[in-house]
């Protein structure tokens, strides 16, 4: 078979499991070059030093892909059509559509929280699916459309925030929250949401981000002498994040991928001072958004303002224990949780430790997984000041805390996003961190299948 050029990629249609010549990757979070092993459809590949998944392969990409995006695409525009939620309380009501739980905080000079709100359900979602059905429909034609590459640059990016399923959850809270003191009818745009944000959450995992970058534009050879069972950094090299491809550095440790044209580094630069500032000043923020009201509830013309752990407390006391623990979890716990675990991560960076590596990259995993939940309860006062608007009789407004709170939430989740978790692989490991066999190599990459549900044995 004849080789790739190490210049200019180009397409190259040959299945990758069918090429004889190895496929190296450097994995994004230990830093390990590995050869990836051939893959059938529903199979993935992990790193064998710390179990990142390098490459997920799916059955038929280009075609699944295509239809869930659709698909999706269309559920949306039904969840923009019809109303989401009406309620009625001693013969008022009010009925709402979706947008609504955004530009209704605009009148109550919230502009922040109502784009935030927005963003993060409609128009990243949108774009995101338009970004998918462009690069398929290329795809299937064998003929990349203009703009592929940026596009599918971007894909990845857009993914952390966007929170449909988040929403979903939200919604329900402040369904609970009311439906004991107003009755309530969920529209048809309520359950076409809930169908987009099911189709959504299985449009981004039926991305085969390596077979699409593979028929987008090739795969040049690594570099010349790269050597598996080692980091990349120590050889000059470094894993592109956006396409997985290996690329050579200068000698400041900086260089650009030659197949998706990402920037390569090394080590995100000041990675540790980046993550300690965002770290204080979410810490910063935390402090107004507990102090002062996330709402107003009025209720037959009294105002009663509620902090995040006051509502919690009425949960409680109404006897909605479900309800109070998601709010505590989510609004407490995992904030306070997550600047916790990040500020010990940039500790231990820099500290010989006994705790073992794979442990420590774990739990930035979770971090990094857990801080967009944070965002429930901002959704539930947008939903709730959106649709409880019956005057003096009941009426819910933003407080202070809302935009404070949603500070704490997006500044966590650029901290854990600035954190390089190679850098916990830098430190001096334990032995039993020293994973070479006898002869000096490391063992291949875990190869695990999939379910049709996504499900690993």
């Amino acid at each position: 078979m004849p080789s790739l050029p190490t210049e200019a990629p180009r397409v190259d249609r040959t299945p990758p499991e069918s090429r004889a010549r190895r496929r190296l990757r450097a994995c994004q979070e230990c830093d390990w070059v590995v050869a990836l092993p051939p893959l059938r459809g529903g199979e993935q590949a992990d790193c064998p030093r710390c179990g990142h998944t390098l490459v997920k392969r799916h059955l038929r990409p280009a075609q699944r892909s295509m239809a869930l995006a659709l698909s999706a695409l269309l559920a949306l525009a039904m969840a923009l059509s019809f109303p989401f939620i009406s309620f009625s309380v001693g013969g008022v009501g009010n009925r709402i559509e979706l947008s609504q739980t955004a530009t209704t905080l605009i009148g109550f000079h919230q502009p922040v929280v109502a784009g935030a709100v927005i963003l993060t359900i409609i128009v990243l979602p949108a774009v995101y699916l338009l970004g998918v059905i462009w690069l398929q429909l290329g795809l299937l034609r064998d003929d990349p459309l203009p703009a592929s590459r940026a596009i599918a640059r971007s894909l990845a990016q857009l993914n952390p925030w966007m929170m449909a399923d988040v929403f979903i959850i939200g919604a329900l809270v402040s369904l609970i929250k009311v439906a004991g003191m107003a009755q309530i009818e969920l529209g048809v745009s309520f359950w076409a949401f809930c169908a987009f944000a099911l189709l959504l959450l299985f449009t981004t995992q039926s991305i085969d981000a390596d077979w699409m970058w593979f028929s987008l534009a090739g795969e040049p050879r690594a570099p010349e002498g790269t050597r598996t069972g080692e980091t990349a950094a120590p050889q000059g090299l470094a894993g592109c994040g956006t396409c997985g491809l290996i690329g050579r550095l200068d000698e400041r440790g900086r260089g650009r991928c030659r197949r998706c044209g990402d920037r390569l580094r090394a080590r995100l630069p000041h990675s540790l001072q980046r993550t300690w500032a965002l770290l204080a000043a979410a810490t910063v923020m935390y402090i107004p958004a507990n102090v002062y009201p996330i709402m107003t509830t009025t209720s037959l013309g009294h105002t009663s303002p509620s902090t995040i752990i006051g509502g919690v407390v009425e949960l409680v006391q109404l006897g909605s224990w479900p309800v109070a623990a998601v709010i505590f979890i989510a609004s407490v716990i995992v904030p306070v949780g997550k600047l916790v675990a990040l500020a010990w991560l940039c500790l231990v960076v820099s500290r010989s430790s006994e705790l073992n590596a794979a442990v420590r990259t774990r739990l930035y995993r979770l971090t990094e997984f857990i801080g967009r939940w944070s965002m429930i309860d901002i959704f539930v006062v947008a939903i709730l000041v959106a649709l409880i608007r019956a005057g003096s009789l009941m009426s819910i407004t933003p407080g202070p805390a809302a935009l404070a709170f949603g500070a704490v939430v997006v500044i966590t989740m650029l901290a854990a996003m600035t954190f390089d978790p190679r850098l916990l692989w830098d430190a001096p490991l334990p032995r039993d961190d020293r994973r070479r066999t006898p002869e000096g190599t490391h063992p291949a990459p875990h190869v695990t299948r999939q379910d049709s549900q996504g499900n690993t044995g």
